[in-house]
């Protein structure tokens, strides 16, 4: 990467970085453009050049963060995942990523709230950064290495990540109607049901 190119990344990590912070801390809706460009250290004009508008950056950030909660996850797990059946696997790398959310709630928080299928499917087809992994590669990976087949398999995870983020959310923020370690059993038995149903 030369100068020209370490800088431009270097601005937009500032950006994405700073955007983060308001957004977590002053929330989504009373962050501006402006507040991010002055913590940033950025021209107006600069945000502008990575950036569509205050939806877009905040949709790359939700892309990131999940990206980065699932690459720790695989990272963290490595060779534990090998042998484990499809349903085993699936559920290790969710136990993972629930455990990193309980630990950060802010991010909870921010991933909750702005996390619409249509932004994960784009996290999991076109990752933010090169940094990212690409999640819907390891998806079908694990797929094709399960011995049976799966009838609608975006659909198979679009009621599972529902399912997850919806039931995670109350559980930890709230602990209510339990607490996420009384929901996890509920929960693992609810995806193998989820995941039996899309079998061939």
């Amino acid at each position: 990467m030369g100068k020209i190119d370490a800088n431009k990344k270097m601005k937009e990590n500032s950006l994405l970085k700073t955007a983060f912070e308001f957004f977590t801390t002053k929330g989504f809706s009373k962050t501006s453009i402006t507040d991010i460009v002055s913590k940033a250290g950025v021209a107006k004009g600069t945000f502008y050049l990575y950036f569509k508008d205050k939806y877009d950056i905040r949709n790359k950030l939700v892309s990131h963060k999940s990206s980065q909660l699932f690459l720790t996850a695989i990272n963290e797990l490595g060779d534990d995942l090998r042998g484990l059946s499809f349903e085993d696997k699936f559920i290790k790398i969710i136990n993972n990523i629930i455990n990193q959310l309980n630990n950060d709630q802010s991010l909870l928080t921010f991933i909750s709230k702005n996390l619409s299928w249509g932004i994960f499917k784009n996290a999991i087809t076109s990752p933010a950064s090169d940094k990212d992994v690409d999640f819907s590669t390891v998806y079908y990976n694990m797929l094709n290495e399960a011995p049976y087949e799966f009838r609608d398999p975006e659909i198979m995870l679009f009621m599972i990540i529902e399912l997850v983020s919806s039931t995670c959310y109350s559980t930890i923020l709230y602990k209510d109607p339990c607490t996420i370690a009384e929901l996890k059993p509920y929960l693992y038995n609810a995806i193998k049901l989820i995941i039996s149903q899309h079998k061939k």
